[in-house]
């Protein structure tokens, strides 16, 4: 509990999405390194054949979870970073890198939990509501950062909504009561991420990161 700034708490979702002491979240703001942006448990896919293997069980084309297959197309050959966050982890999120960003679109959903019971009925992000902006980054070029809401997950609050100039490590937004995920397409030949992170994705491994910790540097 010492590691919060509990003094606004006024509901049990204030408290779930509490603040945490900044000290306790350093930003690296290396603008060669792929900052992470939230806390979470990090798996990397490359996309590939148009396909992404965001959760296991279940497989999605970035169209599908975009529904932009011009938008889609441009991450061929390139990166997804899948940051899964448990009712543990710190539910408030960043920019990952500074740049332009364009309005926000909302996928309206059903809000279904990520417990690998559930995808026995069909693949999750497919139909969860889910928000993401589109930033063209200054290390990074044109990425993808999306908010995805699961079961008890009432609302996705993005501070931001419109166009806008953004900052790397500026708040972007937080996730109210319940699990929750991050994903950041990067396109091709921009980013290396790190050997330890691609390895464990490679063996089904998810990776503990934390807002704010390098995941890769940035290079083809």
């Amino acid at each position: 509990m010492s590691d919060y700034i509990l003094g606004d708490i006024g509901s049990f979702n204030d408290f779930f999405c509490r603040r945490i002491k900044p000290e306790l979240r350093p930003l690296d703001l290396d603008e060669s390194h792929l900052m992470a942006p939230c806390d979470g448990l990090l798996k990397v896919y490359p996309i590939t054949d148009g396909l992404v293997i965001p959760v296991k069980q279940s497989i999605f084309t970035i169209a599908d979870l975009l529904k932009d297959g011009e938008l889609a197309a441009s991450f061929e050959g390139g990166y997804c970073l899948v940051y899964r966050l448990c009712v543990s982890h710190y539910h408030r999120y960043a920019y990952f890198d500074s740049g332009e960003k364009s309005a926000d679109v909302v996928i309206p959903g059903f809000y279904h939990t990520v417990q690998p019971v559930a995808l026995e009925a069909g693949p999750v992000f497919t139909e969860n509501a889910r928000q993401y902006t589109v930033i063209d980054t200054k290390s990074f070029g044109r990425c993808v950062q999306m908010e995805v809401g699961a079961m008890l997950v009432g609302r996705i609050v993005n501070e931001e909504m419109a166009p806008a100039a953004v900052m790397r490590g500026s708040e972007k937004g937080h996730f109210e009561y319940g699990g929750s995920t991050i994903i950041l397409l990067i396109p091709k030949n921009v980013a290396i991420i790190n050997d330890d992170i691609l390895k464990a994705s490679e063996s089904g491994v998810e990776t503990e990161v934390k807002l704010g910790e390098c995941c890769g540097t940035s290079g083809s």
